[in-house]
């Protein structure tokens, strides 16, 4: 039997999560999800948003101000 290729973990987060990850409200979350700035999976009639694409909005996000 051939071993299995090693799949990485992927970590899906609320809205609710995520709004209180960046310190925003919920809807604040829907507008980056329905606008495609913030990737998100449906699930039923909610979303869940990878952990990853967070990371990566905030980081992208992120000006000098210096």
């Amino acid at each position: 039997m051939a071993p299995q290729p090693q799949r990485s973990a992927v970590t899906f987060l609320t809205v609710a999560e995520v709004a209180a990850m960046m310190r925003v409200s919920k809807m604040t979350v829907y507008r980056l999800v329905h606008g495609g700035e913030l990737s998100a999976v449906r699930v039923g009639r909610s979303f869940r948003v990878p952990e990853r694409a967070v990371q990566d909005y905030l980081r992208d996000a992120y000006t000098d101000i210096a």
